[in-house]
């Protein structure tokens, strides 16, 4: 996500699946799996004791009433012997079954318990049945549903699939997406990955779009309404892009020109960080009025940008999250300086490479600039929401954004351009396709540069002072 929008445009926690509130023991009955996957920001994210496979979506959105309805297939294996588990999601739920099978369960705000044992190893079918407003729910302070009587986008972080389809929410658990949104036929639907059908029958269309890739819950997304779209291939890989009609027409061609850049900018990056992580690319700007840009898996959503070198850098950081936050994505939500710093960096090294000023420079000005005693030094960036309260403020606060990519400016300065480059790259290749933790980001770091760099760290990303001004810290 970028939180830098408005300028532009005018030792951590590794959490594993929690098995169970108890064990299981002799001829007792086997436990309840865990409301939390254990995560201390958010302790009812994700879910104890299941691993999530796929997610089979299939929704139908009223626009008059912003009302969904539908269900959605989840394929889960039980990592526990459990006598019920857990999925997280928002709407008020119809029926479900399992494998076939009528289950019973319970509805809280955010948790579907489902009453149905399961035996470590099984491999499951989950099928949800549910309907209600999006627009009338919260969670952990979100209220999250984006929508007006033209369009509707799911996109938000760090939660965004409980308004939409029941899912185990946390960035540890990755599965395959692939959604089914039938809407008036005078819509249009986008989604993550491929289009691969839209079936029109009588004033309705459903139109169907999957990932070849697992991705983290939240990054998966639809849009709906009236789009201008475009899409080829480059360097072998599709691409699709998509403009809302709602913007008019001037607004709507500049936009349309900001995301046909997508296929150029993931080449620029590709020689910087090494090979795309998808099978897709491409982006969507919706008229509706979000504050934000988010890195939807292959499909980065944004609002109108205008033009020039902002706006440019705005899809350099969406696009860069491909790599660092989707491909790779964080251990545990204390973990996010390493997907935004990184985004950050490479704005800055975008415009560094593009006539603007280097990121070593960037960094002394920022460093400069900023007095010791100013708040944004305050707050450690290596675990932003320390006092588990509100996490959502602190985890995307500016200082997450600017010290983490002052952070690897300054390791860059620090270890020198050769072993950056091979931090990079190694970092996107031993994570891909799964998760890292600020712990394993500091060891191979040290790994590749041969330096003890637990001073630079501590200063950096862990401490809540302002580094000293010396060679250590990449800055003398």
């Amino acid at each position: 996500m970028l939180r830098r929008l408005a300028a532009l445009c005018a030792a951590a926690l590794v959490v594993s699946p929690l098995a169970s509130s108890s064990p299981a023991t002799g001829g007792e009955e086997a436990p309840h799996g865990a409301a939390g996957i254990g995560d201390p920001y958010f302790p009812l994210d994700g879910n104890g004791g299941i691993d999530v496979r796929s997610y089979d979506i299939h929704d139908r959105y009223r626009f008059r009433e912003g009302r969904l309805s539908g269900w959605t297939a989840v394929t889960l294996r039980a990592t526990e012997t459990l006598s019920t588990f857990n999925l997280d999601f928002l709407l008020p739920v119809r029926a479900v079954s399992v494998d076939g099978r009528a289950a019973e369960f319970d509805k809280t705000h955010h948790e579907l318990v489902v009453h149905h044992p399961v035996t470590a190893g099984d491999v499951v079918r989950v099928v949800v049945r549910y309907a209600g407003r999006p627009g009338k729910y919260s969670y952990a302070g979100e209220s999250n549903w984006l929508a007006e009587a033209h369009e509707v986008v799911a996109m938000n972080q760090p939660h965004m699939a409980p308004w939409w389809f029941p899912a185990n929410d946390h960035p540890l658990d990755k599965a395959r997406v692939r959604m089914s949104i039938t809407v008036p036929k005078t819509k249009q639907v986008i989604g993550n990955g491929r289009r691969v059908a839209r079936t029109v029958r009588g004033g309705l269309a459903t139109t169907t779009w999957q990932a070849a890739e697992p991705m983290v819950p939240y990054l998966a997304f639809f849009a709906a309404g009236s789009y201008e779209v475009a899409h080829g291939r480059a360097d072998g890989r599709p691409w699709y892009v998509a403009v809302s009609d709602g913007l008019g027409t001037a607004s709507q061609r500049v936009a349309m020109g900001l995301m046909k850049r997508t296929p150029d900018l993931v080449r620029w990056l590709e020689r910087v960080i090494g090979p795309y992580p998808f099978a897709q690319t491409g982006g969507l700007t919706t008229a509706l009025p979000v504050g934000f840009a988010l890195e939807n898996q292959t499909r980065p959503t944004y609002p109108f940008l205008g033009d020039g070198q902002g706006a440019v850098r705005i899809v350099v950081h969406e696009l860069a999250h491909q790599w660092f936050g989707d491909s790779v994505a964080i251990a545990s939500w204390r973990d996010i300086w390493l997907n935004e710093g990184w985004a950050t960096y490479f704005e800055d090294y975008y415009g560094e490479t593009h006539g603007g000023p280097t990121t070593d420079e960037l960094l002394r000005d920022q460093y400069g600039d900023i007095p010791s005693d100013d708040a944004f030094w305050s707050r450690e960036v290596a675990d932003p929401c320390a006092d588990h309260e509100d996490c959502v403020g602190p985890i995307f606060a500016g200082f997450v954004y600017e010290r983490g990519g002052m952070a690897l400016s300054a390791l860059r300065n620090r270890i020198g351009d050769d072993a950056f480059g091979q931090l990079i790259r190694r970092w996107v290749t031993d994570h891909a396709d799964g998760n890292g933790s600020t712990e394993q980001f500091e060891a191979l770091a040290e790994q590749v540069s041969g330096q003890d760099l637990g001073g630079f760290f501590d200063a950096w990303v862990h401490a809540t002072t302002k580094p000293a001004d010396t060679a250590a810290n990449g800055l003398g």
